[in-house]
């Protein structure tokens, strides 16, 4: 039944589906001992052994050596099993070949299934591996189906299915069947049907890797991303310092004539990017992180970790942006509470309170 064309198809589907050899012999043994039980009935303990280099194969039934038998099927004498071998002693496994001649048709389909299910277990088990390997990545992938508002697209050479949430989407991004597609890999799940992997266009860390991916000094440590949010679709504002003061971390995220931030916004879609730079300073980090708009001075209340930021009044709505959406990104970037106010604002109140207390002299512009 095992012969050396059987191990040679061994070595073909080892080179193939990259699953170790042992595993093949391993899932086949136990198929066999599954075909050989059910085509016989036994009961007591089996165990089949392929030989690789023999290209043999043994059924053994397993009894344990004793003084005294109380389960025939499970136990053999201590003289019972030194008939066969005088090195036995209490305690023991004995094994006892029964080999059969052949298995029928019924058998060796039994086998197939178990091996084919071990074997696919074992596959799945790789390509986890090999996916968790890949979390926090970018991959390419192509979209396969849309359900609803759900997108489940083919992982590009893996055959493994992503999954895009509606909320790991970007607003306004049509995707269409066939379209080929850069996904964040998420995370991994392990389903019924196999290894799932959550991917997103949306998620920040998309936007890291690709700033990653296009700008050398990030990839090489001489710049760090010290923070990154987005708000999908519309902006991103992310964070950046140097220890090497030869290095200017915003700079080398533009590039030359801004051609590394365009290719970034280009695969975005037109999204906005702010580059900040980090500073220890939170006030200095603070007034960087309401670009694009110009911020006349910070008042810091650190105990309640919040910030006061004055703005000329022409340049109060690019400060707050859309919906609060810029503010609102600051304040994440930052990790403090920011509460914009227009300078004429500021002068009446400043205004008012000198003249409350007696001094003349106001606010200037």
């Amino acid at each position: 039944m095992i012969n050396k064309d059987f191990f040679a198809a061994l070595e073909e589907l080892e080179k193939e589906k990259k699953i170790d050899r042992q595993v093949f012999l391993e899932s086949l043994e136990a198929g066999l001992v599954s075909a050989y039980k059910k085509e016989t009935g036994e009961q007591r303990p089996i165990e089949v052994r392929l030989n690789d280099n023999t290209h043999a194969i043994k059924v053994y039934a397993l009894r344990t050596v004793v003084e005294d038998v109380y389960d025939a099927e499970k136990e053999i004498s201590i003289e019972e099993a030194k008939e066969y071998k005088q090195s036995y002693k209490v305690g023991d496994t004995f094994y006892e070949d029964i080999t059969p001649k052949n298995f029928s048709r019924i058998a060796a389909q039994t086998a197939k299934q178990v091996i084919m299910q071990r074997l696919n277990d074992a596959n799945k088990e790789r390509v986890m591996s090999e996916m968790n390997e890949k979390s926090d990545e970018i991959l390419q992938a192509i979209v396969r189906r849309i359900d609803g508002d759900t997108v489940y697209v083919e992982m590009v050479g893996s055959q493994l299915e992503g999954v895009m949430l509606p909320n790991d989407q970007v607003k306004g991004e049509r995707y269409k069947l066939g379209d080929m597609i850069k996904v964040y890999i998420k995370n991994i799940k392990s389903t019924a049907k196999g290894a799932q992997v959550m991917v997103s266009r949306s998620a920040a860390g998309l936007v890291k890797r690709l700033f990653e991916m296009e700008v050398p000094e990030i990839s090489s440590g001489l710049v760090i991303v010290k923070n990154i949010v987005r708000d999908a679709g519309y902006r991103t504002k992310m964070a950046v310092a140097s220890e090497m003061d030869r290095v200017d971390p915003v700079g080398a995220c533009i590039g030359q004539k801004g051609v590394r931030i365009n290719a970034i916004i280009n695969e975005l879609g037109g999204e906005k990017v702010d580059i900040v730079a980090w500073s220890e300073d939170i006030g200095t980090y603070i007034s960087k992180a309401m670009s694009p708009a110009e911020v006349r001075y910070v008042r810091l209340d650190e105990e309640n970790k919040s910030a006061r930021v004055v703005v000329p009044d022409e340049k109060l709505s690019l400060a707050i942006g859309k919906g609060g959406q810029n503010v609102r990104l600051a304040a994440k970037l930052t990790g403090w509470k920011i509460d914009v106010k227009p300078l004429s604002e500021v002068r009446e109140e400043v205004n008012a309170q000198m003249e409350f207390s007696g001094e003349d002299e106001g606010i200037d512009e």
